[in-house]
């Protein structure tokens, strides 16, 4: 077995493990700052739309040797200002959108383009996407994230308990926040893609911590019914018995991602794969994150605040407690206890030898082990 199968047996069983619940406030104030940020770019920055949403144009140009920067000067110019995103296709072709173009207006850039980049007409395609589907894109898109927040709402709820609903239901707004911070900071271009990505990263956090919490639901059964661990305990013992599981899950999940976002986008320069790559893989890490750090310590802060959860700590504690007083006085009792008489003094006076006294000085003393006649 590996090294780190060995270290996922020891979490697992409970003889190794770390205090994620103990050092939850860490976790907060990190998340809240990470939040905080994303929020911050997102109101500096904002996000950069795709045309799908916003409306415009998408010109296709052939195979030429202008540069995609140079034929973004070019095309925002022969807009009359509009914003324009230039992306150097496989083939030395090249896509430009310009957002806000209506009909009237994309023939003449149109033609300005294949004049600028010396290419006949024609051979300059021309897509126009209106701003009223942008729209409608956009209101399925938001239908589609209240409809699934409000199944898993209710799935939680119903599976195990609505503390756990509401943890993840924190935990998943965490994971959305922190994406679309990331691509208002970066500068991606927001598109259908996107969304699509923002969808799964849901659906990935949400089935890591559901792992996690179906630990904590079979090992919290009856949890008050016994004074050896608080629920809090129980807790971080869960999130280390499927630490290994969620490290593994995530880093076979996120090297492919890795491989579009890094290598297909920026090596081979498919542009068109980093608006969903990015928001797997930003969405992918921050769901690991929010289901050791955020879901499952939130759910302990509120299960702590339960009567009989209260009332366990409190058990929990004093027992513990008379186990140490007890352990401390049989200690003080055996170092006052004299030497037995069999044991010899050292040259530095200390005594050498067995401190029990000698099993012949206990015979008798206690029940007679035949019966009285």
């Amino acid at each position: 077995m590996s090294k780190l199968g060995n270290i996922g047996a020891r979490l697992y069983r409970g003889e190794v493990g770390y205090d994620f619940i103990g050092k939850r406030k860490i976790w907060y104030g990190l998340s809240i700052l990470i939040t905080i940020v994303a929020l911050v770019g997102l109101g500096v920055r904002g996000l950069n739309m795709g045309i799908e949403f916003s409306g415009g144009a998408v010109f296709t140009t052939p195979k030429t040797s202008v540069s995609a920067s140079e034929a973004q000067h070019k095309a925002e110019s022969a807009a009359g200002g509009h914003q324009a995103m230039a992306q150097k296709l496989g083939d030395g072709a090249l896509r430009i959108q310009i957002s806000g173009l209506d009909t009237k207006q994309a023939v003449p850039v149109q033609e300005g383009l294949a004049k600028d980049l010396n290419v006949p007409v024609k051979d300059v395609n021309t897509q126009l996407v209106g701003p009223s589907w942008g729209e409608q894109i956009a209101n399925k898109a938001w239908l589609g994230l209240g409809i699934f927040m409000v199944l898993v709402v209710l799935y939680l709820a119903i599976a195990f308990e609505w503390r756990m609903a509401v943890a993840a239901l924190i935990a998943l707004i965490h994971d959305l926040t922190i994406t679309v911070g990331i691509y208002a900071l970066v500068g991606f271009e927001v598109t259908p893609g996107t969304v699509i990505g923002l969808l799964t990263i849901l659906g990935y956090s949400l089935y890591d911590t559901v792992v996690v919490f179906d630990s904590l639901k079979e090992a919290s059964k009856d949890i008050t019914k016994q004074t050896r661990f608080t629920y809090s305990e129980v807790a971080n013992r869960s999130i280390n018995g499927t630490l290994v599981r969620s490290i593994n899950t995530t880093v076979v999940a996120l090297l492919p991602v890795a491989g579009l976002l890094f290598v297909g986008g920026g090596v081979l320069g498919a542009g068109m794969l980093n608006d969903i790559s990015l928001a797997l893989f930003v969405g992918l890490a921050a769901g690991a994150y929010s289901s050791i750090f955020i879901a499952t310590p939130l759910v302990a802060d509120l299960k702590g605040r339960e009567p009989e959860m209260k009332a366990l700590a409190k058990r929990v504690k004093a027992k513990r407690a008379a186990a140490a007083a007890k352990g401390a006085s049989q200690e003080d009792a055996e170092d006052a206890a004299p030497a037995p008489a069999d044991a010899e003094d050292g040259d530095d006076g200390t005594v050498v030898g067995p401190r029990q006294q000698p099993a012949s000085r206990n015979r008798g003393r206690g029940r007679p082990s035949g019966k009285r006649r």
